[in-house]
């Protein structure tokens, strides 16, 4: 049966180290999640008059902040904002999941996208609030129980915290 595998990271550098350890033992790049707060300082850059240099700014620093090292190898790297959460950056099938409809469908926010991937509402609420506090998230979609037990492995000796499985359904795109 497919299973998501989910958990939090505190640091970028934890989430890097977990995902080379993912590549390792050979989980595609496109199976891998991750969704992480856009640190790069957007809100603090000043604005001037007449000028779009601030939003190519924010752009640039936003895509480079992702694409060295291991997160550089995830599919699909993209910046998003979710409404009451705020702005993120993500790559693999989260992607999917965050976007339009599975949002709408499902309640709205990172929890909507969690619910539409077959978390229940509960966990999936727990795992918006740590994201808010500046976690990071990440997801390994798996074909069956021996690779969601390798990858439940990886999280706990990379130092992951609430890790859990879930059912997966399918995603609209």
């Amino acid at each position: 049966m497919k299973q998501a595998v989910i958990c939090i990271v505190p640091t970028e550098v934890q989430a890097e180290a977990i995902v080379d350890m993912l590549k390792t033992a050979g989980f595609l790049n496109t199976d891998i999640s991750v969704l992480m707060p856009d640190r790069t300082g957007v809100r603090d850059l000043g604005t001037e008059k007449h000028s779009k240099a601030p939003e190519g700014t924010s752009t640039g620093a936003a895509s480079g902040a992702v694409l060295g090292g291991a997160l550089g190898w995830l599919a699909g790297i993209g910046a998003l904002a979710i409404p009451g959460v705020g702005p993120f950056v993500a790559a693999g099938p989260i992607m999917a999941a965050l976007s339009g409809a599975a949002i709408g469908a499902a309640g709205g926010g990172v929890a909507g996208g969690l619910i539409g991937l077959g978390m229940p509402e509960y966990e999936a609420k727990q795992y918006e609030g740590k994201l808010r506090d500046g976690n990071i998230l990440l997801s390994v979609h798996t074909e069956n129980g021996d690779q969601a037990k390798t990858v439940e492995e990886i999280f706990k000796n990379g130092g992951a915290k609430d890790v859990t499985r879930s059912g997966e359904e399918a995603v609209k795109k």
